[in-house]
């Protein structure tokens, strides 16, 4: 079968002949030095590079080249990105599946994990839980059964999240990870107003995938892997992708989500909004020791520089598997999402599950609260954001891809970050937290290049502290 970037065909767009192909040439030339330096001089055209050439970073072990590799990454994360770190939280509605995947508690079979589904009061709290922590953009999260967790239910869910409003509280965007599933439940979607369009590929070697998972609606392998095309014919235009590295061996699967971010960027003239790079972690009754894949701290450290590199203009998201150790290393190399104060149980956020009620889908690795990670990012110098502007504004798919592509989008971003980060100080923030985050907002204030620009958000930035809130541009 060939390779063909813009096939609807998962296996032309994601071909294991041409992904093995590029591994062994990256294998036989990572460390050619002249090839490294070339493509790094491409890559600083910040026009991206192709999945054959980001193997060839990858596998260069050269200490100087490697410096190299991560110099860009940073450059590139800072001319798209600036230092805006934007934060949300995952909401786990139900935990119910009907999929056999080896990986993930939730699987059919799994009898020690509590099984569990909110109903609508009971996102309605946890929703206000998450409001008063100062959280503005959430993704849902809930295992694949077609009669527990219908459409329906998620659609009515999705009504009542954005319908709640407590004291200052709102959730202005909801990004929703869900199954696969057809074009015309993405036209529902996009109908009640989603954010992004999460899915993840877990891996994208097809043999493999279909061992890790035996049964359910998840085992078929193309189905899955087109997801991203149907949710583009239902009008979603925002998607974000991943794998769970550790399911296959990290090259393999790096190679597979780089190749879908180009066959999107082909088939639809928009490549992914997102990527997320999970590594593989304990849960209930699964043992990361029963996984030989899994991808040690200085790959992924690399891995993470080198898709900056490869995709500049996509979000990068690093969930709290990741410890704090882990996520600082890779913040600064093109991370430009975090969650924080995250809880992985059906229901967590009301009230903290005991050990012996676990409901949760993997174990958390950094449990710090909202606030800390807020006053952590601050003190390094990174302006925390709960901007959910761009989805507001229409900055969608195609214009908000233009918008990042051609730097405009800085002109947006920083001060809706600095609004936003304003309300966050003012609703919600700790003593030290606010007496971190003013004088940064001052400061970033008065970096702002546009003078209309900088002096209409001075303005909100003031009619803030007088109670208005939701300014945005």
């Amino acid at each position: 079968m060939q390779y063909i970037p813009d096939s609807p065909n998962a296996e032309e767009f994601i071909n294991d002949r041409e992904i093995r192909e590029s591994i062994a040439y990256a294998e036989a030339h990572g460390n050619d030095r002249e090839l490294v330096e070339s493509i790094l001089e491409k890559a600083a055209l910040c026009k991206g590079i192709s999945h054959r050439e980001a193997l060839v970073l990858l596998e260069c072990r050269d200490p100087e080249l490697q410096e190299k590799i991560f110099l860009l990454a940073k450059e590139i994360k800072k001319k798209f990105y600036g230092n805006r770190i934007v934060l949300f939280a995952p909401l786990y509605l139900s935990n119910y599946c009907v999929n056999g995947c080896v990986y993930c508690p939730y699987h059919a079979k799994n009898k020690s994990i509590r099984r569990k589904k909110l109903t609508q009061e009971e996102i309605r709290n946890e929703v206000i839980a998450l409001q008063d922590m100062g959280h503005k953009r959430l993704a849902i999260e809930l295992g694949e059964h077609p009669v527990m967790n219908s459409i329906d239910y998620v659609l009515e869910s999705i009504k009542t999240i954005y319908g709640i409003k407590h004291k200052n509280g709102a959730i202005r965007r909801v990004n929703v990870n869900i199954a696969a599933t057809t074009v015309e439940n993405y036209k529902k979607l996009k109908e009640a107003g989603i954010g992004t369009y999460i899915l993840f590929q877990e891996t994208y070697n097809k043999q493999n995938y279909e061992q890790l998972h035996p049964t359910g609606p998840k085992s078929n392998y193309a189905y899955h892997t087109e997801a991203m095309d149907r949710a583009m014919e239902g009008g979603i235009d925002d998607v974000g992708i991943g794998v769970l590295f550790g399911l296959e061996t990290y090259r393999y699967d790096f190679a597979g989500l780089l190749m879908h971010a180009e066959h999107l960027e082909a088939r639809f003239g928009v490549g992914p909004h997102t990527i997320s790079v999970p590594r593989l972690c304990a849960a209930d009754d699964i043992d990361t020791a029963d996984f030989k894949n899994c991808v040690p701290d200085d790959i992924f450290r690399l891995m993470v520089a080198v898709i900056r590199i490869a995709v500049p203009y996509t979000g990068m998201i690093v969930s709290t598997r990741e410890s704090k150790s882990s996520r600082e290393k890779v913040l600064e190399l093109g991370v430009s999402q975090i969650s924080g104060g995250s809880r992985t149980s059906v229901g967590g956020y009301v009230e903290e599950e005991k050990e012996e009620e676990n409901s949760a889908q993997f174990d958390v690795t950094d449990r710090r609260t909202l606030d800390e990670v807020v006053e952590w990012l601050l003190k390094q110098g990174y302006v925390p954001s709960f901007c959910t502007a761009c989805y507001r504004e229409g900055r969608t798919g195609d214009r908000f891809m233009s918008l990042v592509k051609s730097g405009q989008i800085a002109n947006c971003c920083l001060p809706n970050a600095l609004i936003t980060l304003k309300e966050y100080l003012c609703d919600y923030a700790s003593a030290s937290t606010r007496a971190a985050g003013l004088p940064l907002i001052e400061k970033e204030l008065a970096d702002i290049p546009n003078e209309r620009v900088r002096m209409r958000a001075g303005k909100y930035l003031e009619e803030i502290d007088e109670g208005k809130r939701d300014f945005r541009f």
